[in-house]
């Protein structure tokens, strides 16, 4: 008999962590918009790989995860601005980390060829 894994989502914060930017682009999108406020196509710009369709999914993602705020100007053709919310801020220092570990990495990689 299959036993049950308990679910660790909001349980265990790697877990949790892990659930939040499994996609693909989110920490580069989270990257970008800790920069400030920026428009889809702005983001889609700055991220030339990714597909429309797949921008669009992530962003939903991080906004259902509270990450990213979406913000609908009332007007026509509709302006849409994505940003950062409190918490997504609060990941900034992390993204930082990450950085000096990539450059450590990469400065590895070149010792290492």
């Amino acid at each position: 008999m299959k036993q049950e894994v308990p679910e660790l989502y909001g349980k265990c914060p790697y877990t949790t962590v892990q659930r939040i930017f499994s996609g693909k682009w989110a920490i580069i999108i989270i990257f970008h918009l800790s920069g400030g406020t920026l428009r889809f196509g702005e983001l889609q710009r700055r991220i030339p790989e990714v597909t429309q369709a797949a921008l669009t999914k992530q962003l939903r993602t991080l906004e259902e995860f509270g990450m990213v705020n979406r913000y609908v100007y009332p007007e026509v053709p509709p302006k849409v601005e994505y940003s950062l919310t409190n918490i997504g801020k609060d990941f900034i220092p992390v993204l930082k980390q990450f950085e000096c570990f990539g450059d450590k990495y990469i400065a590895y990689l070149n010792i290492h060829k």
